[in-house]
């Protein structure tokens, strides 16, 4: 009777060990299989946010070496430009102010804004308000300066520090894609590194430019 209720106790206990193992076992598999979804899902998020942050589309931008950073006074001559809009060489002493504009800006001012790194959104007058607006969704980047140019050669130029990029508007849209592209590859690019937006403009601006040099 005894060695009968002790190998009752035995078997109790075995089959409460062997219980305990499989809980513990699948405890295992379950904490294991929600740390693979939770780095799966960090792995996926992470992915997401540098797609998203990296040019999607071909890169169509031209690359013109530079031509220098020497500072003029406002409406001196010098040598022509390498490319049209200018993407480097002589500029005025005071950027511009980034933002939208209806009016022309020299060129020689806003290649200034290049060399800070900001972005020249230059368009041609002729283009619909439709196209205007959707140029304008780029107006509070901070690094974005976009005004009307009748020098272009195309209704929509893009300039960083050496390089532009361009095309045309057809039935009113813009290639919107192409200039978050273009914003992604050479946004702060420029060989001076400014991060704060530009605040001289204007006539101040110009007479600061004249007594500094």
């Amino acid at each position: 009777m005894y060695e009968e209720k002790k190998e009752m106790r035995e078997r109790t206990r075995e089959a409460a060990r062997k219980d305990t193992e499989k809980k513990q076992r699948v405890s295992s598999v379950l904490k294991h299989a929600i740390w693979i979804a939770v780095l799966l899902t960090i792995g996926i998020g992470f992915s997401m946010l540098v797609k998203k942050e990296l040019p999607q589309g071909e890169d169509r931008g031209v690359f013109y070496e530079s031509q220098g950073q020497e500072h003029i006074r406002v409406g001196a001559e010098h040598p022509p430009y390498s490319s049209n809009p200018p993407s480097s060489g002589w500029h005025y002493v005071a950027p511009a102010q980034v933002g939208f504009y209806r009016d022309p800006l020299p060129d020689e001012r806003v290649i200034h804004n290049l060399e800070h790194g900001d972005i020249w959104i230059a368009y041609r007058h002729g283009i619909s308000e439709t196209a205007i607006a959707a140029l304008r969704a780029f107006e509070n980047d901070g690094k974005v300066i976009i005004t009307p140019r009748e020098e272009n050669e195309f209704d929509i130029s893009l300039v960083a520090w050496e390089w532009t990029e361009s095309f045309n508007v057809e039935d009113d849209v813009v290639l919107e894609e192409r200039i978050n592209d273009f914003l992604k590859r050479h946004r702060n690019q420029g060989p001076e590194k400014v991060n704060q937006p530009n605040v001289e403009n204007g006539v101040e601006a110009d007479m600061k430019e004249d007594s500094a040099l």
